[in-house]
């Protein structure tokens, strides 16, 4: 059974038609990458997936792990598996991000029937998945996100990733304003997380992340649809040749 099956996807933001019949399928384990020109529809798509408001589906189905996944509300479908990781991460002031993370992984564990980590084995497991993304102790204490750089907030996004360890990843433009370094501990963690069970929806401008993230799908969405689906290669041609010839042929 596939991990996410989309079919026919119509979506409207404001009455304005956005969304004009996406269909996909991701398999459990595979990474499928999303690339186009602004104004195209992607992080429309990623927030649909995760349920934000606003995002009016006027057409369609989606089916998460076997379920009707727009019959369900945000928090459920972060229960259920989805991860977003936003383009721009944002701050939560006056929100501790270990007791943040902590009421999170219980969540989902309490949804899952099983016990309440304690204190000091989360504090062990977030320190340890901290460590290998350059994550300090320092950073740990802080607010969700506050006061930190652009590649610290993704930083910090893939460690909640790291920690939840989610069924799907939703990572729209995750390469937005990270420098070279930056992106290389940002794909690290991302690659780490590959799984046999885990799926990854990855939403990029640029072929830079996919040399990092190597993809099994590739999939170019212009105008509202996906004109054209293929291998990694797809991705060297678009960066040499742009997205030019699909503005043209959705015209």
């Amino acid at each position: 059974m596939a991990l996410l099956e989309i079919e026919n996807l119509h979506v409207e933001v404001g009455g304005k038609p956005i969304l004009k019949g996406i269909d996909l399928v991701i398999e459990p384990g595979e990474v499928h990458a999303i690339m186009g020109p602004n104004g195209s529809g992607k992080s429309t798509l990623s927030y649909v997936l995760s349920g934000r408001d606003g995002y009016e589906v006027t057409d369609g189905s989606i089916r998460f792990d076997g379920k009707d996944l727009l019959a369900m509300a945000a928090d459920e479908r972060a229960i259920a598996g989805i991860f977003l990781a936003f383009q721009y991460p944002v701050e939560l002031p006056g929100v501790a991000g270990m007791t943040f993370l902590k009421e999170a992984l219980n969540a989902r564990r309490k949804a899952a029937g099983e016990g309440e980590v304690d204190a000091m084995t989360f504090l062990k497991l977030v320190r340890a998945k901290a460590k290998t993304l350059g994550i300090t102790d320092e950073m740990l204490k802080r607010a969700v996100n506050v006061g930190f750089s652009g590649g610290e907030k993704k930083r910090n996004e893939i460690l909640q990733m790291a920690v939840l360890e989610p069924k799907l990843c939703v990572l729209d433009e995750t390469d937005s304003g990270l420098d070279i370094d930056a992106l290389k501990i940002v794909s690290e963690g991302v690659n780490a997380l590959r799984d046999p069970d885990r799926s990854m929806l990855v939403i990029t401008h640029y072929q830079r992340l996919l040399e990092h993230i190597q993809p099994d799908r590739v999939h170019v969405l212009a105008h509202g649809r996906i004109r054209r689906s293929g291998g990694k290669e797809l991705a060297l041609e678009l960066e040499a040749n742009g997205y030019a010839g699909f503005a043209e042929e959705a015209a």
